[in-house]
């Protein structure tokens, strides 16, 4: 097939593609200006790099005329900061993502796959794990849009058949991950301690998140890709809960040093805990996570530290 792939450059994009690569599909990269490839592709890979501005029309029609299904995991902004410039979030992502949809409706791409967010569109959670029937009740404006953007998917479905997955994938971490978005625990831990800094956490280390290495999130797209069942959201979880003070553990026994823990006041967004069921996905897309905690942290320590050296 081929797949045009929004946001194939950055840390879960380019697991992403790179697993659609073993596949044989022809994949279409569409990154933001100045973004480079970020390795060099090999002969028999069919990739084709190109940029653009996702709000402009004729930008988003040329990136997906002769494309069979699209890959919408474009962001332009973060949870924890997403509240302060709700204006911005919904003209920069929902208004961009329906002239997406528009796009493809032009062209006849009839799937498109689109990464939402396990962490914010459920808000605090009434029950755990937290399935898909659980209700959405977003507490951060990124939380919203990705709602909305998921709605207008299935009215799109409605009106012209374009046939949407959409992953609500829950804390990804792992190799390529950037440490100057600071979003992500595990990104930010390892790289604390490589640079000898320490690490700062909010509340006593309690608070426990479920954690998905991003080998296990391609997966899940790679399955979305090809899923012709009826159901189209999903959950992609590790389905366990891993606190803040086992990751540092995790962390400390990986390096071989002591982490140096500057503990702050809780904050009052910060909800204890937050695991997703990810039975659904096991069942309708035969997906299941297979990379342990441990596995991922030493892969991803590895990796940060050969990029420390560099």
């Amino acid at each position: 097939m081929k797949i045009t792939v929004f946001g194939g450059g950055g840390f879960i994009g380019s697991t992403i593609v790179d697993r659609l690569l073993l596949d044989g599909h022809s994949i279409r990269v569409f990154e933001r200006p100045r973004v480079v490839e970020y390795r060099k592709f090999l002969p028999h890979e069919c990739v084709e790099w190109m940029t653009g501005d996702l709000s402009s029309i004729s930008d988003i029609n040329k990136a997906v005329e002769g494309a069979d299904a699209v890959f919408h995991l474009v962001s332009t902004t973060l949870p924890k900061s997403s509240n302060e410039d709700p204006v911005y979030d919904v003209q920069s992502n929902v208004v961009a993502s329906l002239q997406l949809l528009n796009a493809m409706v032009a062209h006849k791409v009839g799937r498109i796959v689109f990464i939402s967010s396990g962490g914010t569109v459920y808000g605090a959670p009434k029950y755990l794990p937290i399935d898909e029937k659980h209700p959405t009740d977003p507490e951060v404006s990124y939380g919203i849009t990705k709602l909305t953007i998921e709605k207008y998917l299935q009215m799109y479905n409605h009106l012209y058949g374009i046939k949407p997955v959409v992953l609500r994938v829950a804390n990804p971490y792992g190799e390529r991950q950037r440490v100057e978005t600071a979003q992500g625990a595990v990104g930010v831990f390892i790289h604390n301690v490589l640079k000898g800094l320490p690490i700062e956490v909010w509340g006593d280390g309690s608070v426990e998140r479920d954690f998905l290495h991003v080998s296990d999130v391609a997966e899940a797209f790679a399955k979305a890709l090809t899923y012709s069942g009826n159901v189209s959201v999903f959950n992609i979880s590790s389905g366990v809960g891993t606190s803040l003070n086992s990751l540092m553990s995790m962390i400390e026994e990986v390096s071989g040093e002591p982490v140096a823990r500057n503990y702050k006041p809780g904050r009052p967004f910060d909800v204890p805990v937050s695991v997703l069921s990810n039975d659904l996905a096991r069942d309708e897309l035969g997906w299941e996570p297979k990379v342990s905690m441990q596995e991922g942290i030493v892969r991803t320590f590895e990796w940060a530290k050969n990029e420390n050296q560099k």
